[in-house]
């Protein structure tokens, strides 16, 4: 018996329902902080969360390709892309965070702050990286770039890593969570080996 197929108009109506999905963690974020509820250093809990979730949608991006070989269907394919700009979205988020609450937009304070804090190039190196991804996430600029534009997009890969080394160094205290991210990356990395060297 043939699999009944989803037409568009069910696609859009899923589609919908995970982009609201993936906007619930701002929305938290954004409840909480018009209720004060930020504990006692809410630019450090504002930094944390909108970096975990950063790195929670890149490692859901990943997650994509192993989904579409192991259910033999190319619907995560049809995701991939939402969850990549949220990730951008929300990195963005965490570096809106560190310039206007924590530098207060201080060129100064930057100046001193990065050479004395490694994490902090390497989180700016993994963002840089992620914009031209960002940029060239249209099927415009996928026809575009041609041959060249599953290359560029082969940056995800070492973007997830810097932003894992990026969490690990930002902990100063309990490893545990970046240890376990950094567990997911690698399990993630084993499955999509193959399609990397090739």
């Amino acid at each position: 018996m043939a699999k009944r197929r989803l037409n568009s108009r069910q696609w859009r109506v899923i589609k919908t329902a995970v982009f609201i999905s993936c906007l619930i963690p701002f929305l938290w974020i954004g409840w909480e902080t018009i209720n004060n509820s930020l504990g006692s250093d809410p630019i450090q809990y504002l930094h944390f969360r909108t970096g975990e979730w950063a790195l929670r949608f890149l490692l859901l991006t990943l997650l994509m390709s192993p989904l579409q070989g192991l259910f033999k269907t190319s619907w995560p394919l049809r995701f991939r892309r939402l969850l990549g700009l949220f990730a951008f979205f929300y990195a963005s988020l965490h570096l809106l965070v560190w310039l206007v609450l924590d530098q207060a937009l201080s060129l100064q304070n930057m100046l001193y702050d990065i050479p004395e804090s490694p994490y902090i190039i390497v989180g700016l190196l993994a963002y840089g990286l992620l914009i031209p991804l960002a940029v060239t996430s249209t099927k415009t600029m996928m026809r575009r770039l041609g041959a060249w534009w599953p290359w560029l997009h082969k940056l995800v890969y070492l973007i997830a890593l810097l932003v894992v080394i990026h969490f690990y160094w930002l902990t100063k205290l309990d490893y545990q969570e970046p240890t376990i991210y950094a567990a997911i990356f690698v399990i993630l990395m084993g499955f999509r080996y193959k399609k990397i060297i090739s």
